[in-house]
This record gives structure tokens, C-alpha cells and sequence, in this order.
């Protein structure tokens, strides 16, 4: 079902952000990010330059190496555009997440790495929805763990409701059923 009509607009922005997961050869995992930033019409940043209608401020790549426990074992980055001289120096930092666990917690994480005069945005954001691609590519990340834990998906979004009807059909080990509070009744 699409959007209702908008108002009449002019198009002012363009971000593209694409996610992409392989299974390598060697058993390991690399999940991969790219963020791009256009403008349909011509502007300049002050001090810095003129960008053409079109033209990327940013375009920023990551890719992540994880094993089958979500340890982070390499990170790649690269910007092939962006938009002030020292941009490019967020990304050495980046390394600083090798040996982390790509899971719960993944955003706070990223900003104790990362965080603040630390890190890039940009590159932060594309950090942030980089796990739930991970775990979409990881074909085994939906089996529960062998400890007997409900996976970490559960009771995170509507449909994998621990109280729902998802669960009681895909994981009837982990469904708890209990009676809602009528909506509306005091």
C-alpha cells in the first residue's frame, strides 16, 4: 500500500543506504553498508566547495566481518566522497570495534567507540542497521541458542511478541500466552 498523496513539495535531499550480506568461503561472514547523499539542484558549502545538481556529499562504504558468534573480526572502510578535509579521518577509528559483539547493545557500542568528536555520523548510522542486516543474512541467527534461550529477535517487535501468535507457531517453546488488558477499558 503506498504513502497517501503529499502535498505539492519540492525535492530537496536523496540519501541511499543499501545493506548487502555474504557468506564467505572460509566460514566467516561480511555484512556491507553504503550510504549516498545527493541534492537534486546545486549548493555550496561555505568554505569548503560547490556540489553539482546530482553530484554525492557523501558516499561512505563499511564492511564488517563477523564469525558465527557475531564477533566482530575486521572492518573495511572507505569514502569516496565527503564533504569537509577531515571527514576521512573517522575512519581509523572504526578499527577500535574489532573483537566486539555485533548484538545486544550494538548501539551503545558504537558510541563508546565512536561516539561524539570520535567517529562519523555518517558512518555511525551505517553502523546502527548494520546488525538486523547481519543477523537477516545469518541464515541460523533464527534458531534458538543451543543454552535454551529464546533468541535474541524475541519480544523485540510486534510479530515476534513472546505473546503472540508468531511465536506460538514458529516458537512454541518460547510462547507465553496471557490475557491483554482490554484497550480503552479502565
Amino acid at each position: 500500500m503506498p504513502l497517501p498523496a503529499p502535498q505539492p513539495r519540492t525535492s530537496m535531499h536523496t540519501r541511499r543506504v543499501e545493506y548487502r550480506g555474504f557468506h564467505r568461503e572460509d566460514g566467516l561472514w561480511d555484512i556491507e553498508g553504503t550510504l549516498h547523499d545527493s541534492k537534486p539542484h546545486s549548493f555550496e558549502i561555505e568554505g569548503e566547495r560547490r556540489w553539482e545538481a546530482g553530484e554525492p556529499v557523501h558516499h561512505m562504504h563499511l564492511r564488517v566481518t563477523v564469525d558465527n558468534t557475531m564477533v566482530i573480526r575486521d572492518i573495511a572502510v572507505a569514502m569516496d566522497a565527503h564533504p569537509h578535509g577531515p571527514c576521512p579521518q573517522a575512519m581509523a577509528p572504526m578499527q577500535g570495534l574489532v573483537g566486539e559483539v555485533l548484538g545486544k547493545g550494538w548501539r551503545h557500542t558504537i558510541q563508546r567507540h565512536l561516539g561524539g568528536v570520535q567517529g562519523c555520523t555518517h558512518l555511525r548510522e551505517l553502523l546502527f542497521n548494520l546488525a538486523t542486516a547481519a543477523f537477516q543474512t545469518r541464515s541460523d541467527s533464527f534458531a534458538p541458542p543451543s543454552d535454551g534461550t529464546p533468541p535474541v529477535h524475541l519480544g523485540q517487535c510486534l510479530a515476534w511478541d513472546f505473546n503472540g501468535p508468531v511465536v506460538e507457531k514458529v516458537y512454541p517453546m518460547f510462547f507465553r500466552w496471557q490475557p491483554r488488558a482490554a484497550v480503552g477499558k479502565a
